[in-house]
């Protein structure tokens, strides 16, 4: 290897092109910084969960349940049982009901998830309430 190959690849066009390449690879976008960062997909979640949950105590609850079930991750899998999503739903195919993009849409699964909460519990808080004394729900 020369100096002049290290000179070359060190030049500051081909240093973006070699981070751009490295990017793309591990699935990065570059580009100019945006004035804000958008969000990730687990603040993304909570804010969809804060519309459709305006009351601060059942959404406390409700993000509580969340928190510990998947981390507001909506793909969360449980390797052992198989339950799915921001609430575990077990089976997973349940959040069908709630619609068809179940599987990729956080708005589907908070949608279901609340629905659940509210059908078997009375509530968010009732179930975190059950959830405090069982360690699940």
């Amino acid at each position: 290897m020369s100096f002049s190959f290290i000179r070359r690849v060190a030049t500051p066009k081909k240093a973006v092109t070699v981070a751009a390449l490295a990017a793309a690879t591990a699935g990065i976008a570059l580009g100019t910084a945006p004035a804000q960062a958008a969000p990730t997909s687990s603040s993304s979640a909570q804010s969809i969960a804060h519309k459709m949950i305006p009351n601060s105590a059942q959404y406390a609850a409700f993000n509580k349940i969340v928190s510990h079930e998947s981390g507001w991750n909506p793909s969360a899998t449980n390797s052992s049982s198989g339950a799915y999503g921001l609430v575990q739903a077990l089976p997973a195919s349940k959040m069908s009901s709630a619609g068809s993009d179940w599987k990729t849409n956080p708005a589907t699964q908070i949608k279901w998830g609340l629905d659940y909460m509210n059908s078997r519990y009375g509530s968010p808080v009732q179930a975190w309430n059950f959830w405090q004394s069982h360690g699940w729900y």
